[in-house]
């Protein structure tokens, strides 16, 4: 019959006469680690300087996080006093931020919490700065867990002083542009459509409805129409890229100059579909009459660009021809 070894007490317990296990010479016991960088600034008091400012680092969502607690700089001044807000400091600062590239597109800003805790104000006051940076299109807000508040892509300057075509314009930003032929077909021309053209009531155009993207993002709604006579066959031709190089190449028609206006109007439920914004979110009416150098009418236009994606850029002068 075997009898299994009976095992040694542990050491700490009370009555043991084991000796305790003897170090190596030169061997040290360890030593407590030395506390990081974040974990001295969370033992800071309220009573120091303040937080410093949140820095940027490498996050497996968009390629970056903010985290409010690392060392850096120091949050922004906030004035309190009659004919100021605090809220509207809050905006302008992280718009400073944005438009200086300390914020990229992309960035995850912190939770409200922390941001809020680090600004020294309430979470209210800085929802309240974020809402109106979302509304201009600044920073995009999502919800669930992977949610959060992010600096938006920068917007598409629409520059109304040189006459050029969304495909122009984009490729003068680095980017690609894509177009989703909505509707091609010949109509007679409305009374609007006749007197912009200078053709008479009824006589045909061509209509081109056109999803403009940007990047594969929807940007615009083209809606143009051509008087028939000065291009005829027009919708027989590919529609979705240039409509301005299809009319010089095929027709010899180049517009030079235009007239435009605009308005400020809100989607409805189409144009909310096809752009993929909230029903009720702000778009740019631009209505467009393109003519070429001897002044004859080429192109009448209704576009409709998102307001969180664009932004329209003219120049002045006192005399137009030092533009």
């Amino acid at each position: 019959m075997t009898t299994e070894p009976t095992l040694p007490p542990p050491a700490n317990m009370a009555g043991s006469d084991l000796p305790r296990p003897r170090r190596a010479a030169g061997h040290r016991a360890p030593q407590p680690a030395e506390p990081t960088a974040a974990a001295e600034h969370e033992q800071r008091s309220e009573q120091d300087e303040g937080p410093d400012i949140p820095l940027l680092e490498a996050g497996p969502r968009t390629g970056t996080k903010w985290h409010p607690r690392l060392p850096g700089r120091k949050p922004p001044k906030i004035v309190r006093g009659p004919g100021v807000t605090v809220h509207g400091q809050i905006e302008d600062w992280l718009a400073d931020a944005i438009a200086a590239g300390r914020l990229a597109p992309g960035d995850r800003l912190p939770t409200e919490q922390h941001l809020a805790a680090w600004l020294g104000v309430s979470r209210m006051t800085l929802r309240h700065a974020l809402s109106e940076l979302a509304k201009r299109g600044l920073v995009t807000r999502t919800v669930g867990r992977s949610g959060g508040t992010f600096v938006a892509e920068p917007k598409l300057e629409q520059d109304l002083t040189v006459l050029a075509g969304f495909s122009e314009r984009l490729r003068m930003h680095g980017l690609v542009a894509g177009a989703r032929v909505l509707a091609a077909a010949e109509i007679p021309a409305s009374p609007t459509a006749s007197a912009a053209l200078e053709i008479e009531v009824g006589d045909p155009v061509y209509e081109v409805r056109r999803l403009r993207l940007a990047g594969g993002e929807p940007i615009l709604i083209e809606h143009s129409l051509f008087p028939a006579q000065h291009c005829p066959g027009l919708l027989g031709y590919r529609l979705d890229g240039s409509l301005y190089e299809l009319l010089e190449e095929r027709f010899g028609l180049r517009p030079h100059r235009a007239k435009e206006s605009l308005e400020p109007v809100t989607a409805g439920v189409r144009e909310a579909e096809a752009l993929g914004v909230p029903e009720g979110a702000p778009l740019m009416l631009v209505e467009r009459t393109a003519y070429s150098s001897t002044g004859l009418p080429l192109e009448f236009a209704r576009d409709l660009f998102r307001g969180d994606r664009t932004k329209v850029v003219v120049w002045t002068s006192e005399l137009a021809g030092e533009l």
